[in-house]
């Protein structure tokens, strides 16, 4: 049941988001030809926006899968380079007073500027994906156990490499990219204490391009790839597609993250390179959100996403990973332990 709140759509509504976005983001709006004449799910994206073919894409996928199942008006927006806090809150907040329910910053960055739209539209429900410090009684706070898969990463890595040694590529040095640099490392050293780790991370700020750079990816995985690294694995967003190009071009493997890069478009050219990738759902999660406010019943608090629930994993759709039996056994077990809750796995 749609909130009383949602305003029906029409051109001059539209135009209005446009223009009332045209200063802080790029901005995209769609209606299916069936749609009810309502707004709802509006997504702002992360550094590196639409076209990541990771992080970003993942939640522009809950979006549409919203907007075909609801039949209503969406809206994406693009972020802007060197923007504030304060540019992040009034895009929200322009999605909000355009009638947009839920409204969702996908990354941690958007904290503080969820946090100031929620206070100013009460009415309307905030989501924030990689953040669980915002509270209140109309935010859900959107997280993942990204160790978990990251762990099964490492012991893919381990079962994979010939070098006895791999690679880690973070894209900013910060406590959520930890939590894939200490998982994978310790599903490497669980597997196979003879492999070595190299872990690099791009920058020590976001705004350096860390999650946006794929030049700087593909020099870091180069680099590792030099010192004999034969497996890959990267959580650093747009820069994530420079480290699977140095792979394919030195042919070594590469692990994607987030979406299943293997069958990315953009990456097609790849994709013979891509063992796996380390999953997190956030399709999933950004669909949930909106299927709530839909059934008129939000989501709030922390919502967590792990191997359990089946919002974190690994990628199957290479077949030399899928069809590789002892690799696949060693995956299950240790999936198994960590859901059983026998093997702890480490977030820093």
């Amino acid at each position: 049941m749609r909130r009383i709140s949602r305003i029906t759509v029409a051109g001059a509504a539209t135009a209005s988001l446009a223009l009332a976005l045209s200063a802080c983001g790029g901005t995209s709006t769609s209606a299916s030809s069936d749609s009810k004449g309502d707004k709802g799910l509006a997504i702002a994206y992360d550094v590196g926006g639409k076209g990541d073919q990771s992080f970003n894409d993942a939640a522009y996928a809950g979006l549409e899968q919203a907007k075909k199942e609801f039949g209503y008006t969406t809206a994406d927006v693009e972020p802007t380079e060197g923007e504030t806090d304060a540019d992040k809150e009034q895009r929200l907040v322009s999605l909000a007073k355009q009638g947009y329910n839920p409204v969702v910053g996908v990354g941690y960055a958007y904290a503080a500027a969820v946090k100031g739209a929620a206070e100013k539209f009460p009415d309307t429900t905030f989501g924030i994906v990689d953040d669980s410090t915002v509270e209140s009684k109309n935010v859900a706070d959107l997280v993942f156990s990204e160790e978990e898969a990251s762990y099964l990463a490492g012991v893919a890595a381990a079962k994979s490499t010939k070098t006895n040694t791999v690679g880690f590529v973070g894209g900013v040095d910060i406590p959520l990219i930890h939590k894939f640099q200490a998982g994978y490392e310790q599903g490497v050293k669980d597997t196979n204490p003879k492999v070595k780790v190299l872990s690099q991370y791009l920058t020590q700020t976001a705004e350096e391009g860390g999650f946006a750079s794929p030049d700087k990816g593909k020099s870091a995985a180069e680099g590792q790839i030099e010192k004999k690294a034969d497996v890959v694995y990267a959580a650093a967003g747009l820069s994530g597609q420079g480290v699977i190009e140095a792979a394919a071009a030195n042919k070594v493997w590469a692990i994607g993250v987030d979406s299943d890069q293997y069958k990315q478009e953009a990456l097609a050219k790849y994709k013979d390179s891509i063992l796996t990738s380390a999953m997190k759902d956030v399709a999933k999660a950004v669909y949930n959100l909106a299927k709530s406010v839909e059934d008129g019943k939000p989501e709030t608090g922390i919502v967590r996403g792990d191997l359990k629930t089946g919002e974190v994993g690994l990628s199957n759709s290479n077949p030399k990973f899928a069809d590789d039996t002892e690799l696949q056994d060693a995956i299950k077990t240790a999936k198994e332990k960590i859901i059983s809750g026998e093997i702890k796995v480490k977030s820093s």
